[in-house]
């Protein structure tokens, strides 16, 4: 059994974490599968997700100015629109995730939340999840 459903968002700064665990669990419970596995897929090369901790919100903030200081703007750079720092941070964080399904709820650790990362907003995004498993029936 299969599912696939997409949801957009909207960023309001350059650099902005958002978090969709509570999105992707909704199209998760959606497709009714209780078993297998979800994968999380943003078509952007300026976008960026990632699981991280979403207790303290220190953290996103933290991640970004290290993210920076690995990847800044550099005026070497010749990509004519200016974003190639976005587009490395990309890179290094990746555009998918695939996450364990089980008992019809994504398997986390306690602190573990599922993050979109813009790195060159305010934009519209889309966000692409799969489902692929068996349902309790």
């Amino acid at each position: 059994m299969t599912s696939l459903a997409s949801f957009t968002l909207k960023s309001t700064r350059k650099h902005e974490w958002i978090p969709i665990t509570a999105q992707v669990q909704r199209i998760l419970a959606a497709s009714g599968i209780t078993e297998g596995i979800c994968v999380v897929f943003v078509p952007h090369t300026t976008a960026a997700l990632t699981l991280n901790e979403n207790a303290d919100p220190h953290v996103p903030q933290d991640l970004q100015v290290a993210l920076d200081a690995i990847t800044p703007d550099r005026p070497e750079f010749r990509h004519a629109e200016g974003n190639s720092a976005a587009h490395a941070k990309t890179s290094l964080v990746g555009s998918s995730l695939t996450l364990i399904v089980t008992q019809g709820s994504l398997l986390l650790g306690t602190w573990q939340g599922i993050w979109f990362n813009e790195y060159d907003g305010p934009r519209t995004r889309t966000v692409h999840v799969r489902v692929l498993g068996e349902s309790g029936e």
